[in-house]
């Protein structure tokens, strides 16, 4: 690995502890889960715009470039890139095209899934959870569910009903709680969506739609 190889591994690490770092303070004093933290959200501007200068350069920083640990961190950090759809669509097309061995199938599928959330699809895996309206941690919409195990048993996940208790029981353990009002939490929730560029607003698809039959 050449010096200039060398540094961008060293760099995608430092972007991805800043993050971890940046979290686990928010999380410790309870900020993290006001909303999306302007200061997390600093952080994963930031990282995204870097990441998007790498993949004009460079393409994505596969493992056989810059190391397994560094490869790591770069899917973490356009994992995060949330308030980028734009950058997580190219990255997840980039990461789809990757020769076998360089990008861990997991990886792949938790990017796709939480797009797919974002968009208002269902997620094929059941990586992508949040609060529900009974105040439980729960899996996000999820398209075909009858199949979901067999999908998850292919990507080396265990079965959903595993990780719904692994997951709540971890939340138990932070000092994060059910929103108070989950339905206005899922309206602001929606708002940035459509302000972000994830979702479009029912006269944005309406107009859609009547261009293509017009087409």
């Amino acid at each position: 690995m050449d010096r200039e190889i060398q540094d961008l591994a060293a760099e995608l690490v430092r972007m991805a502890a800043e993050d971890a770092s940046v979290r686990e303070r928010l999380a410790h004093d309870g900020t993290l889960y006001e909303g999306y933290n302007p200061e997390m959200r600093a952080v994963h501007d930031r990282n995204a715009a870097r990441l998007a200068e790498i993949l004009d350069s460079r393409g994505w920083p596969m493992r056989s470039l810059v190391g397994e640990h560094a490869a790591r961190a770069a899917w973490l950090i356009l994992q995060h890139a949330i308030s980028h759809p734009g950058l997580q669509r190219r990255g997840l097309a980039l990461l789809k095209e990757a020769p076998a061995g360089e990008v861990a199938p997991v990886e792949i599928a938790m990017l796709e899934d939480r797009i797919r959330t974002y968009e208002g699809r269902g997620q094929l895996y059941g990586t992508q959870f949040d609060w529900d309206e009974k105040g439980e941690m729960s899996p996000l919409n999820i398209e075909d569910p009858d199949d979901v195990d067999e999908r998850r048993a292919a990507i080396n996940l265990p079965p959903l009903e595993e990780e719904i208790k692994r997951r709540r029981a971890a939340i138990s353990r932070t000092r994060e709680r059910p929103p108070a009002d989950w339905a206005a939490r899922k309206r602001k929730m929606e708002m940035w969506f459509r302000a972000v560029g994830w979702r479009k607003d029912e006269g944005e698809n309406r107009k859609a739609k009547s261009g293509r039959k017009g087409g």
